[in-house]
């Protein structure tokens, strides 16, 4: 969320293309990690306890990919 509003106030100050476009991108990877933490609480009884560290490896992942993609934008 924090993206999509900084993507935001760039378009509205600017009124380039570009902040759309990430707009739309900040967009999906919220609705992605939505869905996803939908699913691992709302299904936690199909996986065996033991893919959960690495469903945790593949969060901290993403949340570091979104961090440094804050911090080029923020640059």
């Amino acid at each position: 969320m924090v993206l999509i509003c900084i993507f935001g106030k760039i378009y509205s100050k600017t009124r380039a293309q570009l902040p759309l476009g990430m707009i739309v991108v900040a967009g999906m990877l919220f609705l992605h990690n939505v869905i996803g933490a939908f699913a691992y609480f709302s299904m936690d009884e199909l996986f065996s306890y033991e893919i959960f560290p690495y469903m945790l490896g593949v969060g901290i992942a993403e949340l570091a990919g979104l961090l440094i993609f804050l911090k080029i934008t923020l640059d």
